[in-house]
């Protein structure tokens, strides 16, 4: 799938309501999907974002409804060579995810296969000048539907088009993408594995985190071809100047698309037409002075996070007098208090990889009042 090229379509459609399947199937006859794709015969990828096994009302994962409204409208439409892929990220299994998040029953309903890429083969592709290594479903697919959930993440403030598509490279790939730097490697891997259609889940994304937990309901979908402009316009809606991601102009310098919202047409197909500009969040800003990170995989950045939010809502975070380290740059090293099994030589370290949110509250709360 690499190499195609990138259209020149500026629009983004927009609808609201809280019927999923049926706005799903409207606003795809709006933006024409079936005359994009073309041939029948065509092989149909959908690129949900299933992150961890929680279900999407909690703001992390992306509505089955959605996926239904996809696979109704194709195969109404005489499209019938259909997979959904997806692998969740690093602690987590997609086997699992696809049953907390209602995807087996789905596909089971409809006849379409579900791909696990953790359990994919893979292999490495030249993306822009930098080698990445993609699972081998994506050359089994003639059209990418990406149906990534808009919402915060703790290490590059918002997540939607672009870095969905960590979801098909292997899990040894997404801990390399940390040791990275994240951002690069994730504008890199777009000319690597070519986004045809865009279906954004704006329905209750969480603000802060990737994996929810604290959603915000907007009960909206869009739809859009260029996954530079659609995280453009995610980037204005939540607040964030484009810069701030850095991973999305890195991506339009690439020749992956454009921010210029000046440029963009914004389609509404019901609603006020008004922006409705989410609150920023700042939750993760707030504790981010406690965390000594170097190349932490957000599974394990995100469960910190969400345990130095509690420890702090009770007053205890500021009676914390050692940094807390965490990250696969703390290997080998040594210090007072770590997180992960990353940091198993320090003198205090919180163990898992990932370690869950209530075993790190828990034992950080014990060393907090240990020390006091």
């Amino acid at each position: 799938m690499s190499g195609k090229k990138r259209g020149d379509d500026h629009r983004i459609w927009k609808i609201y309501g809280t019927d999923y399947k049926e706005m799903t199937k409207k606003i795809l006859a709006a933006a024409d999907l079936a005359g994009r794709i073309g041939d029948r015969k065509a092989r149909i990828g959908i690129k949900p974002n299933l992150v961890v096994p929680s279900p999407a009302q909690f703001g992390g994962t992306t509505h089955p409804e959605i996926l239904a409204g996809i696979i109704e409208y194709l195969q109404e439409r005489d499209f019938t060579d259909i997979i959904v892929a997806e692998g969740s990220w690093v602690g987590d299994r997609t086997s699992i995810a696809y049953d907390y998040c209602g995807y087996h029953m789905l596909t089971e309903q409809y006849g379409v296969p579900l791909v696990d890429t953790q359990k994919e083969k893979w292999h490495e592709v030249d993306c822009a000048g930098m080698k990445l290594n993609i699972t081998d479903v994506v050359d089994r697919i003639d059209f990418l539907i990406n149906v990534p959930v808009m919402k915060g993440h703790c290490q590059t403030k918002m997540t939607c088009a672009l870095k969905n598509m960590k979801g098909l490279i292997p899990n040894t790939e997404k801990s390399r993408f940390h040791r990275m730097g994240l951002h690069k490697p994730i504008a890199h891997l777009q000319a690597g594995i070519h986004q045809d259609f865009i279906v954004v889940d704006h329905i209750c994304g969480d603000l802060d985190f990737e994996e929810g937990g604290n959603p915000v309901v907007r009960n909206c979908v869009m739809a859009a071809t260029d996954p530079v402009l659609v995280d453009s316009y995610a980037c204005h809606l939540m607040q964030y100047a484009v810069d701030e991601v850095p991973y999305v102009r890195m991506a339009e310098r690439l020749g992956i698309g454009m921010t210029d919202l000046s440029q963009a047409e914004i389609i509404r197909l019901n609603g006020s037409g008004e922006e409705e500009e989410l609150p920023r969040q700042d939750r993760i800003l707030e504790v981010s002075y406690a965390v000594e990170e170097v190349d932490s995989c957000s599974a394990c950045y995100g469960n910190l996070v969400h345990a130095l939010n509690q420890l702090r809502e009770e007053g205890l975070l500021d009676r914390l007098h050692d940094r807390i380290a965490i990250g696969q740059g703390m290997q080998g090293k040594t210090g007072s208090l770590g997180i992960g099994r990353c940091t198993k030589d320090f003198d205090t370290c919180i163990m898992g990889c990932p370690p869950e949110p209530e075993k790190i509250y828990e034992e950080l709360k014990a060393y907090i009042l240990a020390g006091a």
